[in-house]
């Protein structure tokens, strides 16, 4: 049996799910500025694959790194972590 290579995991909130089959993962995390030692907010966008778009906005998703399904889209989704309330 072949094995296969880690792949990478993201934990989101899904900003977007207007398209078919594909919503838009926002991640956010804390980064520490090199200079001055104050946090800030970084932010980065992701475009998964929702196969029965079951996502809505506001929801905490977790996505996984696949092969390219579009030219913007290479994760797909995992798991619906929380609905939004």
């Amino acid at each position: 049996m072949e094995k296969r290579n880690l792949r990478k995991e993201r934990i989101g909130v899904v900003t977007s799910n207007k398209m078919e089959k594909s919503i838009v993962v926002s991640e956010t995390k804390k980064v520490k500025h090199p200079k001055y030692g104050k946090f800030v907010l970084k932010k980065k966008k992701y475009v998964a694959h929702d196969e029965n778009n079951d996502c809505n906005e506001g929801d905490k998703v977790r996505i996984m790194e696949t092969r390219k399904l579009s030219k913007n889209k290479c994760w797909r989704l995992v798991d619906i972590i929380e609905r939004a309330k």
